[in-house]
């Protein structure tokens, strides 16, 4: 159950703890996983680790993204499925948000998101293509979280975008959803989760008593990705131990 064999996936940040874990997860379920880069020497790393080629993306630089897509679907031959989990945060007090931070998070976390979606989604209609796409969003888009004014908002956005793309795509066969999870254990999380009371207190507020790791994230992803979920589209699926319920 939930095979990718034949598939081609292009999975953004997949350097990071939960972008690696996601694509290690496609290719054991038999997708060739494209994984993109800032770094051009990581985006070589991905590329020897996956057996594709390199890809080299800024997601936050709008003007490269359709040059980008441009050149790995005609290398690719056509990709089939795009994971959006690269992102961005920088915890403040809303009263300390400045403009280019906030331009910066919504770039990366929702323009970047939507201009590389729209890239793929209108080659996939051109050619009739069946795609299917899974943003990375966060539970901090539906519920409140101390210090995540942009964070917050950038997701909020993203969740809200998939359910579009889901409605206006679904004529042509392109399936659009989303993962929500709570805090997942990884470098880019570590400053936050060590942080004197903080830790305890966001383990306080999950009910199962748990924080995320990045494996509880890949099985939702491959699930959304497989023919198993071939009716699932426009769907929020929460992965948050129980942290949204109340």
């Amino acid at each position: 159950m939930f095979r990718l064999d034949g598939k081609k996936a292009l999975v953004t940040g997949a350097a990071g703890g939960l972008g690696k874990a996601i694509s290690d997860g496609l290719a054991s379920q038999g997708a060739l996983v494209y994984g993109t880069s800032r770094d051009r020497g990581t985006a070589i790393a991905l590329a020897a680790r996956y057996g594709t080629q390199p890809v080299v993306l800024d997601q936050g630089d709008l003007n490269e993204i359709d040059s980008v897509v441009e050149r790995v679907y005609e290398q690719s031959g056509g990709i089939d499925l795009l994971c959006n989990n690269a992102g961005i945060n920088a915890p403040q007090k809303a009263t300390e948000v400045d403009q280019d931070t906030w331009k910066r998070i919504l770039d990366v976390n929702l323009s970047g998101v939507f201009f590389l979606s729209q890239a793929l989604g209108k080659r996939w209609i051109r050619d009739g293509k069946p795609g299917c796409i899974v943003n990375i969003s966060s539970q901090a888009g539906s519920v409140a979280i101390e210090e995540r004014a942009s964070y917050g908002a950038s997701k909020a956005a993203l969740s809200h975008l998939t359910k579009i793309l889901a409605l206006e795509w679904a004529a042509n066969g392109i399936r659009v959803n989303a993962i929500a999870p709570t805090f997942i254990r990884t470098e880019l999380t570590e400053s936050t989760l060590t942080r004197p009371g903080w830790g305890e207190e966001l383990l306080s507020r999950i009910p199962l008593g748990r924080l995320g790791v990045p494996e509880d994230v890949v099985g939702a992803a491959v699930y959304l990705f497989s023919e198993e979920a071939s009716l699932v589209t426009g769907h929020i699926l929460t992965v948050d131990g129980g942290y949204t319920i109340r």
